[in-house]
C-alpha cells in the first residue's frame, strides 16, 4: 500500500498556531500579573460586605456584579500604574524581580497605556450601572494609592503604609454609594475598619522582607525603627481593632449580636497574635502567622457582616441590650 506524503507546510502552521497561542496566553497572564490580582480579592470581599450592609441583606445582583467588577478593574489600574512607577525597585527585590515590567516582559508604554484604559473602563461602568459618586470614589482611590503612597510616601516616610493605606479603604465606600447614592456614617466606619487594619496587615509582611526594602532603601517602618518598635506599633493598631470595629452596632445600629460576637472574637485572638509577635519580634515566623492572620481576619468580618445582614439571624444593637437585661432579670429573680 502507498503511503500519502502529509505536506511539511501542515506541520509549519501547525507549529506556528500553537506558537502564537502559548504566546497570547503569555500576555495575558502577563498583563494579569501586572494588576496583582490577589490583592484585589481582598478589596472586592469589602467592597461585597459594603453593598450587603447598605442593602440589609437584599442588593441587586446585577449592581453587585458591576460593581465589584468595576471595582477590581479600578484597584488593577492603580496597581499597574504602582508597578509601572516601582520598576526601578522591583527589580533590585527578590521578592518582585519576576514581576513584567523589571523582567522586560511587558514595556513601560504599554503599561502605561493599559492603566488608563482600566481606569476609563471602570469609571464607565460605574457611572452608568451604579451612579458617578461610587465612580469617582473608585477614581479617588486610583489617584490615592498612586499619588499619596507610591509617588509621595512609599519612599520618604515610615508612615507610607498608614497614609498611603487609605487608598485600600475606599473600596467599602465604592459599594456603600452604589447601593445608596450617599456615604452615611457606617459607610465612613468601614472605612476606618480598613485603615485600622491596613498597618498590622502590612508591617507584618514588611518584618518579613525588611532586608529587601532595606536593600533598596525604602524607608519601612522596620527598616528604619527596628522589629521592636514595629511590633509595639502592631499591637497598638489591632488594640483599636476591637472598638472601631463595634462602632457598626453602636451608634450606627447597622449591625447586631451576630456581627458584634464575631469582631470581639476575631479581634481578640488578632490581638493575641500581636502580643505574640511583640515577644518575638525579629521573629520572620511569627511575623508571618500575623500577616496570615491579618487577611483570615478581614475574610471572615465580612463573611459576619453578611450573616447578621440576614433577617433569621439579624439582632440589632437595641435588641441585644434588651435581651440582655432580660436575662440578667430572669437570672436575678
Amino acid at each position: 500500500m502507498q503511503e500519502t506524503a502529509i505536506p511539511e507546510s501542515i506541520f509549519v502552521e501547525t507549529n506556528q498556531t500553537t506558537q502564537a497561542t502559548r504566546n497570547w496566553r503569555d500576555v495575558i497572564q502577563d498583563y494579569t500579573e501586572l494588576t496583582k490580582p490577589r490583592i484585589i480579592v481582598l478589596l472586592l470581599i469589602t467592597t461585597a460586605g459594603a453593598m450587603w450592609i447598605a442593602s440589609e441583606g437584599q442588593v441587586d445582583a446585577f449592581l453587585m456584579f458591576i460593581t465589584v467588577l468595576g471595582g477590581a478593574i479600578a484597584a488593577a489600574s492603580a496597581n499597574a500604574i504602582n508597578c509601572l512607577y516601582d520598576r526601578d525597585i522591583d527589580a533590585k527585590m527578590e521578592r518582585t524581580s519576576w514581576r513584567p515590567i523589571p523582567s522586560g516582559r511587558i514595556q513601560p508604554l504599554h503599561a502605561l497605556i493599559f492603566a488608563i484604559a482600566l481606569a476609563i473602563i471602570s469609571f464607565t461602568l460605574l457611572a452608568i450601572y451604579a451612579n458617578l459618586l461610587a465612580a469617582c470614589l473608585a477614581m479617588s482611590g486610583i489617584a490615592t494609592y498612586v499619588g499619596v503612597y507610591t509617588i509621595w510616601l512609599k519612599r520618604s516616610s515610615t508612615q507610607n503604609i498608614v497614609i498611603g493605606g487609605a487608598a485600600g479603604a475606599i473600596p467599602p465606600l465604592v459599594g456603600w454609594a452604589a447601593v445608596t447614592g450617599e456615604l452615611s456614617w457606617a459607610a465612613w466606619v468601614l472605612f476606618a475598619i480598613i485603615f485600622v487594619w491596613t498597618p498590622p496587615h502590612f508591617w507584618a509582611l514588611a518584618l518579613m522582607i525588611r532586608d529587601e526594602y532595606a536593600k533598596v532603601g525604602v524607608p519601612m517602618l522596620p527598616v528604619v525603627k527596628g522589629a521592636e518598635v514595629t511590633a509595639h506599633q502592631i499591637l497598638l493598631y489591632t488594640l483599636l481593632i476591637i472598638p472601631v470595629s463595634l462602632l457598626l452596632v453602636y451608634p450606627c445600629n447597622v449591625m447586631g449580636l451576630v456581627y458584634a460576637v464575631s469582631a470581639v472574637g476575631l479581634g481578640g485572638a488578632f490581638i493575641y497574635k500581636a502580643t505574640q509577635l511583640l515577644k518575638e519580634p525579629s521573629d520572620r515566623t511569627v511575623a508571618r502567622s500575623v500577616f496570615k492572620y491579618s487577611i483570615l481576619y478581614l475574610g471572615l468580618l465580612c463573611v459576619a457582616m453578611g450573616v447578621d445582614s440576614l433577617p433569621v439571624a439579624h439582632i440589632s444593637g437595641d435588641q441585644a441590650i434588651a435581651l440582655l437585661q432580660t436575662t440578667i432579670a430572669t437570672i436575678s429573680s
